[in-house]
């Protein structure tokens, strides 16, 4: 019989191997959660309530209350798989809440404790939507801050004026990708492969895969979406939501970290 304290072990160790696969495809991950935990104490103070958007395991959320230890927060997501580690991960701390929620869904807000935040944060996880869901969705957030408050999203976006300087980048990141990955690195798939295989997990990963498809199965090639990839987009758009400010606040080769200041 698996006792509460193993099952908060094993919860912590998928925590940490989220962390080493994300880690894998952004090896400047922990770079744009520093840079995003100061923004939430420069603008909200030291004991901030923070919405963490499409929280998965929470590694936004444990990053926050290590750096803001009087900070609260409440991770919204849809993945219940992802939702079990992080319950686990969190396991008797009051500070955090969840809830199991579809940011497509118009009236997701309404699952909401809180009606009013001072931030909200997001990572890698907003680029799945295509553009007018996502304009919708800014939207609606600027709806959920306090005047003042800030949304942050560290995502995939790039400036597309160097093109040239672009790819070669990424052509030297792909390098080390392949050297790590010969050295045993696990990549998105694979990491969801060994989930399910998890005993523990494979309930949650079956309902996972059941209503997001499975990750597992490679994408076929020459699928296109409607996923806007130009940081301009995004620090247009936010203005044109209802956000007062809006700027880039860092950047890595093909990410970036854009806040909108209510």
């Amino acid at each position: 019989m698996t006792t509460s304290t193993s099952a908060t072990t094993d919860r912590q160790h998928w925590q940490t191997s989220w962390d080493r696969q994300q880690e894998w495809y952004m090896p400047d991950r922990e770079e744009r959660f520093r840079v995003m935990t100061d923004a939430v104490e420069a603008v909200a103070g030291s004991n901030p309530l923070v919405l963490d958007l499409a929280c998965g395991t929470g590694s936004i959320s444990d990053r926050v209350l290590r750096a803001l230890p009087g900070a609260r927060t409440v991770c919204v997501d849809i993945d219940p798989a992802l939702l079990t580690i992080a319950r686990g991960h969190f396991a008797g701390d009051e500070r955090v809440a969840f809830v199991e929620a579809d940011l497509t869904d118009p009236d997701w807000t309404e699952r909401l404790p809180h009606r009013s935040f001072d931030a909200v944060v997001t990572a890698t996880a907003l680029h799945w939507l295509d553009t007018e869901p996502l304009r919708r969705l800014y939207g609606t957030l600027a709806g959920l801050l306090r005047d003042g408050g800030v949304f942050l999203n560290a995502d995939h976006m790039c400036d597309e004026s160097a093109p040239r300087l672009n790819a070669a980048l990424s052509a030297l990141l792909t390098q080390r990708q392949e050297r790590q990955r010969s050295e045993g690195a696990l990549d998105w798939a694979d990491w969801w492969s060994r989930v399910a295989d998890d005993p523990s997990l494979a309930e949650p990963a079956s309902r996972r895969f059941a209503l997001l498809g499975d990750p597992r199965e490679r994408l076929p090639s020459g699928v296109k979406r409607d996923r806007p990839t130009a940081t301009d987009w995004h620090l247009t758009t936010l203005r044109d939501q209802g956000f007062a400010e809006a700027r880039q606040i860092w950047c890595s080769a093909g990410d970036a970290l854009v806040a909108g200041l209510r």
